[in-house]
């Protein structure tokens, strides 16, 4: 499995013949490092999605058309159904989808969820990847809960955390958010990509590391 940051909250992942995307924003994303075409020729078999949120799904249907099937909430996987995608798996919070790459496992995320014609998109989630063995928990857009202990319990090998502030919880929130998931690898998201969330990614890494926790900020483009 390779993992790589393509900024905001997106990441491709590679997994034997399959091609993973979270969080599809890549149109208007001015921190990622490829263009919409570069991306739809690495044939991505699946696409995920957190929230309905612009910043989060919307180039999805342009992978949707292209064969990709979507995993997400109920209301997304249906209102995207019906706007063009064939192939969509909608669960529920706490429920497990099985697929041929590993599972996938929603969580609850504290924001907000609508597609940006207003369409309420169900609870916005996390995500806890299990694949190959190791369990990625991407937080989505959320403020710190208490319930992340439960997620923890899971037994964590990378988080990936948003640190924007203002949307979402700052670097403060998720440092402390590290001591309820306690993974072995955080990485910060959700950042700089616009001026209301301009943070410094290394001032996350010095808190984690005096925290008792590793964490490395990925830049654009890099791979986890």
């Amino acid at each position: 499995m390779r993992m790589q940051y393509l900024g905001h909250s997106v990441f491709y992942l590679e997994v034997g013949e399959h091609r993973l995307l979270i969080d599809p924003f890549i149109e208007g994303n001015p921190l990622c490092p490829f263009s919409l075409k570069e991306l739809l020729e690495r044939g991505i078999s699946d696409v995920l999605i957190t929230h309905a949120h612009g910043d989060h799904s919307s180039n999805a249907l342009d992978f949707a058309k292209r064969g990709a099937q979507i995993i997400s909430t109920f209301e997304i996987a249906n209102y995207l159904g019906a706007h063009g995608a064939e192939h969509a798996v909608g669960l529920g919070i706490g429920g497990r989808g099985h697929f041929p790459w590993g599972s996938v496992l929603l969580t609850p995320a504290w924001h907000s969820s609508s597609f940006p014609d207003g369409t309420y998109g169900g609870m916005p989630t996390g995500l806890v990847l299990e694949i190959e063995g190791q369990r990625i928990y991407h937080a989505g857009d959320t403020a710190r809960f208490g319930d992340m202990h439960l997620i923890g319990e899971l037994g964590l090998d990378i988080a990936l955390l948003p640190i924007g502030d203002h949307f979402t919880m700052g670097i403060a929130d998720a440092v402390e958010s590290l001591n309820l998931l306690r993974p072995k690898l955080a990485v910060p998201i959700h950042y700089n990509t616009f001026p209301p969330i301009a943070q410094d990614p290394a001032e996350f890494e010095r808190s984690a590391h005096l925290h008792g926790f590793h964490a490395v900020a990925v830049k654009p483009g890099g791979w986890v």
